[in-house]
């Protein structure tokens, strides 16, 4: 039988939220008994999803590695982007559960006119709209256009293990603006990134209500890994704050023109860290100033395309790709019904790369983030905006980098991990993840990193579907903390079985992960999501922690083999140790090869790399040498596979005075030319 929500309740939860009184509300449930504790709200109102977790939560000492599993990359508060009628139901409501997970007004009666819910799959031309209490279409695997995680349900999977969620605040100003998509607010995603700010400190004001007044709810927003420790030693849900936008500070592109400047990512920036977030992406969907994309496959690849062309005027560009790593194929998947008129190109086979990289807008934003101490996503960078990313950060040793749900080549993990960087996979299949996570279970194990992933809840992406795994979930189990039971989720009627309605919602990730567990992950799987909030968290506490090193041989003497002689500009071998990117050592002689240039740092120096900013006219082969008297030489890195741009050289630390480029083989028909020459102590 449905309970009704008393108008006691309802007025309590809404002075929560207004910073009133947070006495237990008339009507509500004061669920605590004499087995129970901190961790059962006693505000809890009468009429309200059930969490069917039994037992307290697990908490650690001071000093000790936090245990539990991560969720890296969710989105609690979409609702409010996307013009506000994309995701319908919100997180949280202070009028109560009813309120909060209703369809949007344009589903109903029967959701014929849900037309983004219809195209990319969620239902057959209708739906039933009805949410609480029947929810008989929604939450479900492939519905991209309702809530999926609303409070009580991320509740239920603190209650089972979770220990940080990365609340990714969300908004795509193309898609909200495409003529299939209804809306209510304005599409400017600046605007949608400040109210979902906004809204989740709300929540975070409500939750505390139902547990009994300010800083007492499960539910703690931190800003920094210590906050994150503090609340995480105390049994509590550390959430960390992340951006996801496709022109974030205005950086769209129109027919390749930056609509930004440096001025307005400094800004944007320093707003952002205002709101209290420590991670973004510097591009998502579209290409735009900053960098290209990683396409989207299938249907919503075409209309994600045609989105491409509303925002900057061209779709994507392919070409083939220049080494193993590659983007996501396009597909050429049909044009929608409700965008007539789009005309995407058709796309070759064997063309699987993004012609688009960082561009120097792009890296004056990624030096910003760093200059700030701001964690990098890398999903959603084309592979050669993800690689160029990877030179600068390489060429820093910059550890804060992250790849969160599974839209990164895997080419470039090794080097991700190598920085002290962290990553996690999308929630696929039980087999799939399973095997996701066998492929780097060495990898990781080399850098004693543990894993988690990336939910991507309200993220336009679907789930696991009933019956896709090959082992059932026994109800009530053991959750993967090892002291907590989990039995059968209940929302109003519905009662949420795994093995029948898939990873409907959030809070069935305690389900999953024992799917998982039972999918051949065992408890070897089950111990690395577990160590996944403490690798997080040194990732973040390195960040943090960093500090840029010093270039040693800026300033230092510099000798050529040869120099370009030109009566206006100087290309001595002195510019590529100037400090400058804006100047540079040009080799005389095009046509001979080896040619080389070399730095005396003036005395005896430890050192472990070596970074070189080519020129267009960059060494295709070259080698580092090392040297104590500039005249016995011996070879500490090389490579056959040289492209240019940002190179960084990384070998066991050496003590010697003078190191050498050494270029034995050309990438173009003129010489050889660096901008600077990096030489880091180590």
């Amino acid at each position: 039988m449905r309970r009704r929500r008393s108008v006691g309740a309802a007025l309590a939860a809404a002075a929560v939220v207004l910073g009133l009184a947070a006495a237990p509300a008339a009507g509500a449930v004061a669920s605590a008994s004499a087995s129970d504790g901190w961790w059962d709200a006693p505000n809890r109102p009468a009429e309200e999803v059930e969490l069917n977790v039994s037992g307290a939560p697990t908490t650690s000492g001071p000093g000790e590695p936090v245990r539990g599993y991560i969720d890296s990359h969710t989105h609690l508060n979409s609702n409010e982007g996307f013009g506000g009628r994309l995701i319908c139901g919100a997180p949280f409501s202070p009028a109560g559960v009813a309120d909060a997970l209703k369809d949007c007004p344009d589903h109903y009666p029967n959701g014929e006119l849900a037309i983004f819910e219809n195209l990319t799959g969620g239902a057959n031309g209708t739906h039933d709209p009805v949410g609480w209490p029947t929810f008989a279409h929604w939450p479900s695997t492939t519905s991209l256009s309702h809530q999926a995680a609303y409070y009580a349900w991320v509740e239920r999977a603190w209650r089972s293990g979770q220990r940080v969620l990365v609340n990714d605040l969300v908004t795509n100003g193309v898609i909200c603006s495409l003529p299939i998509m209804a809306k209510d607010r304005s599409c400017d995603e600046m605007t949608a990134i400040r109210l979902e700010a906004k809204k989740v400190r709300e929540m975070e004001a409500y939750i505390d209500g139902l547990y009994g007044g300010q800083g007492k709810g499960f539910f703690r927003i931190v800003t920094d890994p210590a906050q994150a420790r503090e609340v995480i030693q105390q049994g509590k849900l550390a959430v960390v704050l992340g951006v996801e936008m496709s022109e974030p500070f205005g950086c769209k592109m129109i027919l390749d023109v930056a609509q930004c400047s440096k001025a307005d990512i400094d800004r944007g920036l320093d707003e952002f860290q205002g709101l209290g977030i420590s991670s973004m992406f510097l591009c998502h969907k579209f290409d735009n100033a900053l960098c290209g994309v990683r396409f989207d496959p299938g249907t919503m690849g075409t209309i994600i395309n045609v989105g491409q062309f509303y925002s900057t005027g061209t779709y994507w560009k392919t070409e083939a790709c220049r080494g193993p790593q590659h983007d996501n194929p396009i597909g050429n998947a049909p044009v929608p019904d409700g965008l007539e008129g789009a005309d995407p190109p058709t796309y070759p086979s064997g063309a699987q790369c993004n012609v688009r990289g960082m561009t120097k807008l792009g890296e004056y934003a990624l030096r910003a983030m760093m200059d700030r101490n701001m964690m990098v996503e890398l999903d959603h960078m084309s592979v050669k905006a993800a690689g160029q990313a990877l030179d600068v950060l390489e060429a820093e040793q910059y550890p804060g980098v992250l790849s969160s749900h599974s839209w990164m080549d895997a080419g470039w993990s090794e080097r991700l991990y190598r920085l002290g960087g962290f990553k996690t996979s999308y929630p696929h299949a039980a087999e799939e993840f399973v095997a996701d996570w066998r492929d780097e279970k060495a990898l990781r194990e080399k850098y004693d990193k543990g894993y988690g992933f990336g939910l991507d809840f309200n993220g336009l992406g679907g789930h696991p579907a009933g019956g896709s795994a090959p082992v059932e979930v026994q109800y009530p189990f053991t959750a993967a903390d090892g002291s907590t039971v989990v039995d059968r989720q209940v929302s109003g009627q519905r009662t949420f079985d795994i093995n029948v309605d898939g990873f409907a919602h959030t809070g069935l990730t305690p389900d999953y992960l024992e799917q998982v567990r039972l999918t051949g992950g065992g408890a070897e799987i089950v111990d690395s999501m577990m160590r996944g909030a403490e690798s997080y968290l040194q990732t973040w506490e390195a960040t943090r922690g960093f500090q840029s090193a010093t270039n040693i041989a800026t300033g230092k003497g510099a000798y050529a083999s040869s120099n370009e002689n030109n009566p206006f500009t100087s290309y001595a071998a002195s510019r590529a140790v100037d400090g400058k990117a804006s100047t540079r050592w040009a080799s005389g002689n095009w046509g001979a090869s080896p040619q080389w240039i070399r730095v005396d740092l003036g005395e005896q120096h430890r050192l472990d790399r070596v970074s070189i900013d080519w020129e267009k006219a960059a060494a295709k082969s070259y080698e580092i040498q090392v040297s104590d008297d500039a005249a016995a030489w011996r070879t500490v890195w090389s490579t056959t596979t040289g492209d240019g741009g940002l190179d960084t050289a990384t070998f066991d630390a050496v003590t010697t005075r003078h190191v050498r480029v050494l270029c034995t083989e050309r990438t173009t028909t003129y010489g050889y030319s660096i901008k600077e020459i990096g030489v880091y102590p180590g």
